[in-house]
């Protein structure tokens, strides 16, 4: 399947345009950084949200289908950046979102390093990461000094792409920078930007995640959902059927469980998948680059054959692996029919499956978001439900008419406390624009 590339132009965003929860962000943020810098002239300021994947979980880092909305959740940073021509800057960043917020700096140059994972200003290795792969581009004995203060609103550890947000965010507001002092310099496309934001989150967050959380924070689009391909890297803006009143909504619910995709099994999954490829190439050759080229035929196949009456191939659990990778594959771009189509009721069934998918042969979900999942799928009104993002907590997506939204919400909210005594707060979401400059003034 071929997707076309459509890179959104750039548009002109002003802060008084902005909703109110995007206004508040960057408010905060220019507060603390008034409060905390000097140099309060040539403020530069980028917003960049978290997102919602509505179905295609765990295939993007085997380079496959993935279909995320960007949500109104976002990180803004707000200060002042410039490229001098010396080998060595000095960054300094502070964020609202700190218990006890304080600067934390460290110097810009080709060999950078990131802190400890178990220190404790290790978060900034998610702004230095993205810092390392603007550096990399500029001219030699060229640095970057900086100065900004960070505020977001995307729940840590909720699978809505927190870190995603921040290295977008940052992302864009060093490309503002560069532009200024270098106006014809070529920084690439939206999607080059987000292949940075992922190498930085690979490299300096120890983290082996895919291409789409980066990817729809960069390119996302009001009213579309985007169709990634995750191998070509182009996209589709999807636009949800138009029924009327009878047109249904997104609902994210947040367990409050939270994970972390640097460590546990999450890069576990992503060796489980390699070693499926590397079976998958045994027997079905060349025609197996990723588990993006493999049929549920080819996997049970490889499941079945035996090398000299010995064990199969493809063991149980391998086999359970590849199988969630080929089959979410193939219910991602059903998905988008139905979505573009107005077939609810197969939309919802897609997800129910996914989910089933995610917790029976991926095995990356958890007691309390199966729970949500099933209270959600057994309501009225509701289409279908789902776990979405990295897995081991965080949130689940349920496709309901908009008439039940409120009731649904409620609903889900009371027996959460009453099994797990924990909150579950509830959202309806909207897809919503990708990073942005936006105008203080």
């Amino acid at each position: 399947m071929k997707l076309s590339s459509q890179p959104t132009g750039e548009e002109t965003y002003h802060l008084s345009d902005e909703a109110p929860s995007i206004q508040s962000l960057v408010e905060q943020a220019k507060k603390l950084y008034d409060d905390t810098f000097e140099n309060s002239s040539d403020i530069s300021c980028a917003v960049a949200p978290g997102r919602v994947n509505l179905i295609g979980e765990h295939t993007d880092y085997t380079l496959g289908y993935v279909f995320p909305i960007g949500i109104a959740f976002s990180t803004a940073c707000v200060g002042t950046c410039s490229i001098v021509k010396e080998n060595e800057g000095e960054c300094k960043i502070i964020s609202v979102n700190s218990d006890a917020p304080k600067t934390i700096s460290f110097k810009s140059c080709r060999d950078m390093k990131p802190l400890p994972n178990d220190d404790k200003d290790s978060w900034s290795n998610y702004v230095a990461g993205v810092v390392y792969e603007y550096i990399k581009l500029l001219p030699e004995k060229t640095a970057i000094n900086m100065e900004i203060s960070i505020c977001g609103d995307v729940p840590l550890g909720s699978g809505l792409s927190s870190s995603a947000a921040l290295e977008v965010a940052v992302a864009t507001f060093l490309e503002v920078a560069i532009k200024k002092e270098f106006p014809n310099f070529d920084l690439g496309e939206k999607k080059d930007k987000a292949l940075r934001c992922q190498s930085a989150e690979n490299n300096f967050c120890n983290s082996p995640c895919g291409i789409m959380d980066q990817y729809v924070s960069c390119c996302a689009s009001k009213d579309n959902a985007i169709l990634i391909d995750c191998r070509s890297l182009d996209f589709e803006s999807v636009r949800m059927a138009d029924t009327g009143d009878e047109k249904p909504v997104f609902v994210i619910c947040n367990s409050n469980v939270k994970h972390s995709i640097g460590g546990g099994e999450y890069p576990v999954r992503v060796k489980q998948c390699a070693e499926a490829t590397k079976i998958l190439q045994s027997v079905c050759g060349d025609r197996i680059k990723t588990l993006r080229d493999a049929t549920l035929e080819d996997v049970e196949q490889a499941h079945k054959k035996r090398k000299d009456e010995g064990p199969a191939l493809m063991d149980d659990l391998i086999y359970k692996r590849a199988k969630h990778v080929v089959t979410e594959n193939k219910r991602t771009l059903d998905a988008k029919k139905a979505l573009t189509s107005g077939d609810w009721k197969s939309f919802g069934a897609l997800m129910n499956e996914s989910h089933e998918s995610m917790r029976s042969d991926y095995e990356v979900s958890c007691d309390e978001i199966d729970f949500l999942v099933e209270t959600a799928q057994k309501f009225e009104g509701v289409y279908g439900s789902r776990l979405t993002g990295g897995g081991f907590g965080g949130c689940t997506v349920t496709l309901v008419d908009k008439s039940r939204v409120k009731d649904l919400c409620e609903h889900l909210k009371k027996e959460y406390a009453a099994k797990y005594d924990n909150l579950c707060p509830c959202f309806e979401s909207s897809p919503g624009v990708g990073a942005r400059e936006i105008q203080l003034s």
